[in-house]
């Protein structure tokens, strides 16, 4: 990229005259002045951190209207929102759930009435929970065994080395 500069000004010792050179006078060269655009490279700028005066002051943020303290985020909103309890009315007596319970309650409720994608998605609830409260099975398969026990031979022959004097 090439940077422009705007047109170098006449000095004002010889200003233009528009009357024409009488015949006898002598006729002086054009005086070398710069072009009329000058062309100059780009510099490299160094960077560097700001002053000292120029930098943030301990405890003081560049971001003055940032996020504000206490706000919250999506996630948190949702949870609370879930979370939160209302009243029902269940076989003539009254209840607190949470709006979480309240809407699965709906879901089986919209399930029983025939409505195949509420027992669908109930359904798929179930099972991921299932799946998710299911421990983790700590039994090694048989090659995974054979790996180990040849990764500890392996080791104990390093150590046996370095013990023996050279």
């Amino acid at each position: 990229m090439r940077f422009l500069l705007p047109p170098a000004r006449r000095s004002r010792k010889s200003p233009p005259s528009g009357r024409p050179q009488p015949r006898g006078a002598a006729h002086e060269p054009p005086q070398a002045t710069a072009p009329r655009w000058r062309v100059q490279k780009p510099r490299r700028r160094r960077v560097r951190p700001p002053a000292r005066e120029h930098q943030f002051k301990p405890g003081q943020s560049g971001n003055k209207k940032g996020r504000p303290r206490g706000s919250k985020n999506e996630a948190t909103i949702i949870n609370e929102l879930l979370n939160r309890k209302i009243d029902i009315r269940e076989n003539g007596r009254a209840r607190k759930i949470s709006v979480h319970e309240g809407i699965l309650l709906k879901f089986a409720d919209d399930a029983l009435k025939g409505n195949p994608k509420s027992a669908a998605f109930l359904l798929n609830r179930k099972l991921l929970v299932e799946s998710s409260e299911q421990p983790a099975n700590d039994v090694l398969d048989m090659d995974d065994r054979k790996v180990l026990e040849s990764y500890v031979r392996q080791l104990e022959e390093k150590f046996k080395k370095r013990g023996e004097p050279e």
